[in-house]
């Protein structure tokens, strides 16, 4: 069985307590009129409330197997399993309690919440959204829902989907803290920098916090103003050096300034903390490749593309590591998917083309050669004398950086 590692994703550390909720479920045991069981699992609640979470699951485990279908116990394995991170564990019984009672809204949290905590944010997404539509819009849980929705979205790089979710929310909830975090997030990633800026200075403005140097960090960062972003990022890890995501932004501004050997240090520690961290894996990830470390870039880079499978940038890496390990047939589908979603992504379409011509397909590789000289042709057209390597996607820039500079990268 795959583990999946604990992480606790930015939101849930600087703002949110997130905990699976239990299910009292007495009612069910009631209806099974077995006394036995129900004395089983008052004793399993005890244990579980008082925090001896493997006593707890031994005694719900021996009740399942005996009556299965209970899914109120079921759901409280879950909660159990979660508790201790044993997400996957948590993930399989809330399944199961759901296939029996698709209509219980506590599971389904509990089920979304599992999945963010461990990472997996498209799936935590996909069930967290249909579950806000269905609560009243007054339901106090409901702002944390939407909350733990935004960062799975900001986690999976959909800025605009954030800012289409809590744009309507920002009159009433534009002070909270975690609310103009993410929102601010978001804009300042969707390059409206100014809009963003103004959010977070009004709800942070004066305060000399780890969440605010970062804040403002990012906006320099992303305004291209290297020297003064890795100052701010400096004084945020004086004043949490545990703050996830700081040292990810510390080495991607670091990388702006040529300094490999500190980006990579900075997105170590990173990871140290926060194995699942996007842009540490995949930074980490391209210096490594392009100091030709290629095993120990595979790690990196992988995780990078299953934390968000639809990256173009990160795929495109992926490949092209691929192809430096001398496995064309692996890159191939990767290089095939980015080019058909952007077609103007140069740089992907050369490398295709050298994929294919190892792999033989001399008619492919002349087709992608050719195009790939159109578009460059044509983007040289439109910029005298550039000379950027890296030719980006159609429609913008790859949603790894918002500045299109790769010089370092």
């Amino acid at each position: 069985m795959r583990k999946l590692r604990a992480v606790i994703p930015v939101l849930a550390c600087l703002f949110l307590a997130t905990g699976a909720v239990p299910v009292a479920g007495k009612e069910t045991i009631a209806q099974q009129r077995a006394d036995d069981v129900e004395r089983a699992f008052a004793e399993a609640m005890r244990l579980h409330q008082s925090g001896d979470l493997e006593g707890a699951i031994r005694g719900y485990l021996a009740i399942l197997a005996k009556r299965p279908e209970l899914g109120d116990v079921r759901s409280n394995l879950g909660a159990a399993y979660a508790r201790l991170g044993r997400y996957e564990e948590a993930i399989a019984q809330y399944k199961e309690a759901l296939a029996r009672d698709q209509r219980n809204q506590t599971i389904r949290y509990n089920l979304a919440l599992a999945y963010y905590k461990a990472a997996l944010f498209t799936e935590a997404s996909a069930e967290m959204a249909p579950l806000i539509a269905s609560m009243p819009k007054d339901q106090p849980e409901r702002l944390s829902a939407v909350l733990i929705l935004a960062d799975c979205q900001v986690r999976l790089g959909e800025y605009k989907k954030v800012i289409e979710l809590l744009s309507p929310l920002e009159a009433t909830y534009g002070d909270n803290r975690a609310f103009a975090y993410l929102f601010g997030n978001a804009l300042i990633s969707d390059n409206q920098t100014a809009k963003g800026q103004t959010l977070i200075d009004r709800v942070f403005r004066g305060e000399d916090s780890a969440e605010a140097r970062l804040l403002i960090g990012s906006i320099l960062l992303l305004a291209d103003d290297k020297h003064a972003a890795v100052k701010e990022f400096e004084r945020a890890i004086e004043l949490n050096p545990k703050l996830p995501s700081l040292h990810a932004w510390h080495g991607r501004a670091l990388m702006r300034l040529g300094d490999s050997e500190g980006a990579t240090s900075a997105f170590n520690r990173e990871l140290a903390d926060n194995p699942n961290d996007f842009e540490a894996n995949l930074y980490l990830g391209i210096l490594l490749k392009r100091d030709k470390e290629f095993d120990e870039a595979f790690g990196p880079l992988s995780r990078a593309t299953r934390l968000r499978p639809r990256d173009s940038y990160s795929r495109f890496h992926l490949a092209s590591l691929h192809a430096a390990r001398g496995k064309p047939a692996e890159a191939l589908p990767l290089l095939e998917a980015v080019t058909k979603e952007y077609p103007d992504y140069a740089e992907a379409r050369v490398l295709l083309a050298s994929v294919y011509y190892r792999l033989n397909r001399k008619a492919d590789g002349d087709r992608e050669r050719a195009i790939a000289q159109k578009l460059n042709a044509e983007q040289q057209a439109k910029e005298p004398g550039a000379q950027d390597g890296a030719a980006q996607p159609k429609g913008g820039k790859p949603p790894t950086d918002p500045q299109n500079n790769h010089k370092n990268q």
